[in-house]
């Protein structure tokens, strides 16, 4: 990948919702009077209205999914019911073939039944940008747990933020072993993300707590070869 844009943007504010049956970080990026919704796990139509209650002025622009398992993309079927079809639905070009075979994997292997999720308006590759308010996200292509993870990174005047869905983990990695996984694939993920964004990127979590690449650079094993430009 090229070098990732480091000047910052707009300013942000992020909100999050723990829902479904495995917890799920669900988030809402704001940014002036426009908001994207990031993995959307279950419950949709509830998550879009209380979002709406709260924030009445403030309009959804997109549905983003950091990958294509169930569990992140429960709830956009519900969410597009109320926010309406205007809302683009949107998933990277690889993952969106996965899509329904994911909701019957949840469905085999926990008994968790999920909605399936609609045909994506947008699919997205390396380098592409997804733009909320004055904030713009570029896609950094993660595989690994699935073929087409991806994660969103933006610099924003409130601080470097990166949406990493199940790739990163505090001190490790997403699982391997579930729809897609690929273990080869998914350390070089996590040692570009190592290399490349900014160590003070805060990075949210599809599962858990937040972390940040200065504290993966030191505790996590997966990122303990990683050499940084800034560094030599």
């Amino acid at each position: 990948m090229g070098e990732v844009d480091t000047k910052p943007m707009g300013h942000v504010r992020v909100e999050s919702v723990v829902n479904g049956p495995v917890e799920t970080n669900t988030y809402f990026v704001i940014s002036g009077d426009e908001a994207l919704v990031i993995d959307p796990a279950w419950d949709g139509e509830h998550l879009a209205r209380t979002f709406l209650e709260a924030h009445p002025d403030v309009r959804v622009t997109g549905i983003a999914c950091t990958h294509a398992h169930a569990d992140h993309t429960g709830g956009v079927a519900g969410m597009r019911c109320v926010l309406g079809d205007a809302v683009p639905f949107i998933v990277s070009e690889v993952d969106a073939a996965y899509l329904t075979r994911a909701v019957d994997a949840m469905r085999e292997l926990w008994g968790i039944e999920s909605e399936v999720p609609p045909a994506p308006d947008r699919t997205v590759r390396e380098g592409d940008r997804i733009r909320v308010g004055d904030v713009s996200f570029q896609v950094i292509e993660t595989p690994g747990h699935t073929p087409g993870g991806i994660v969103l990174f933006a610099a924003t005047e409130d601080g470097d933020i990166a949406f990493v869905g199940d790739t990163l983990f505090p001190g490790g990695c997403g699982r391997t072993d579930l729809e897609g996984g690929d273990t080869a694939a998914i350390m070089p993920s996590i040692a570009k993300l190592g290399a490349s964004l900014p160590v003070d990127t805060r990075c949210c979590i599809g599962h858990g707590p937040s972390t940040t690449i200065a504290r993966e650079l030191e505790v996590n094993p997966l990122m303990s070869q990683v050499r940084r430009s800034d560094e030599r």
